[in-house]
């Protein structure tokens, strides 16, 4: 949770001036930068945990010199008959004795706001609901930020070492993408990448002669690769040699994919698994509401997601145009 600032700091809420120049000079909600889109927090299908703990587990692996499928799990004995009554094999599904545990993370910001600020300011805009509204958004920004990079759930981190390649020649090619989907072949749902990635992939396609063709998802266009969207987000890291990753996910329970793992029904609820709850109001007139996110995401088998490493967003092409 956030430290609280001391009461008498004036940096601790909405200024009057502040407040006063949104509620007479304007009519517009304030505007933040900061925010995005934030596609895969709407592409992710997303998991209700209950008690905090979303538990993944898989097949266990078998020693060396016992029946094992080519990833190494026990191998499930069948057989096929033609005819005549042969003897059927007897076999069983074992599962790991410790499961993956993924617990619940949390995101927590105290919202200050002083009441005769809100009082007398709050005329066409409600100022406190625009206080609140803005530090949702950065709540939402941090939370994708840290479902592609948190050090111990994030979807770059979860990668297996099997499904990590690096680009042939550093930019990223029609072949770069084709080698990824040749890693999470079974029903992919979208790449995510660098803004700057995919325009540097649709370069080298373009150069190719196959630019790459769009589709509309949540009304808005977006660059495909064998059909499968290039998804921007802009919490991908991007180095100061130009030098970012490009994801493949596929996603869903059903599908052992990748998941969104999230608490819905907490007290304050705005929206599952978000939170606004009123702290009360010191003596100094300041009243204060905490928001709360739960959240994490999970990996249900390794060859749901794999990473292209060492993808290059600096290279241009000048192209020669045939003399009319």
């Amino acid at each position: 949770m956030s430290k609280l600032p001391d009461s008498n700091d004036s940096r601790l809420s909405l200024s009057a001036a502040a407040a006063r120049n949104l509620a007479t000079a304007t009519v517009t909600v304030p505007q933040m930068t900061e925010i995005t889109p934030r596609w895969l927090h709407r592409l992710l299908p997303w998991v209700d945990v209950d008690g905090g703990v979303y538990r993944v587990n898989r097949l266990a692996k078998v020693a060396k010199g016992r029946a094992a499928n080519e990833f190494g799990e026990h191998k499930v004995d069948l057989l096929t008959v033609d005819g005549g009554e042969p003897e059927l094999p007897t076999t069983f599904v074992d599962y790991e004795e410790d499961p993956r545990e993924y617990h619940l993370s949390t995101i927590q910001t105290v919202v200050h706001t002083h009441t005769r600020v809100t009082d007398l300011y709050s005329n066409r805009i409600d100022q406190l609901r625009e206080q609140v509204r803005l530090t949702v958004e950065a709540v939402k920004e941090r939370e994708e930020w840290e479902l592609i990079n948190h050090p111990q759930f994030g979807l770059l981190k979860e990668v297996a070492p099997a499904q990590r390649i690096n680009t042939r020649k550093g930019t990223p090619t029609p072949d770069d993408l084709d080698e990824l989907l040749s890693l999470v072949w079974k029903k992919p749902a979208f790449f995510l990448a660098h803004p700057k990635a995919i325009a540097a992939f649709g370069r080298e396609a373009t150069r190719r002669g196959v630019p790459p063709p769009t589709v509309q998802l949540f009304g808005s266009p977006f660059l495909t690769w064998r059909g499968i969207p290039l998804i921007p987000s802009n919490k991908l890291p991007l180095d100061k040699s130009g030098a970012t990753t490009i994801l493949l996910l596929r996603v869903g329970e059903t599908q052992q994919g990748v998941v969104g793992l999230q608490k819905a029904g907490v007290t304050g609820e705005v929206e599952p698994g978000l939170s606004v709850r009123y702290m009360g109001t010191d003596v100094h007139s300041i009243a204060s509401h905490l928001v709360t996110r739960y959240f994490s995401a999970a990996v249900l088998t390794e060859d749901a997601i794999a990473r292209l490493d060492d993808v290059s967003v600096r290279f241009y092409h000048e192209y020669v145009y045939p003399k009319g």
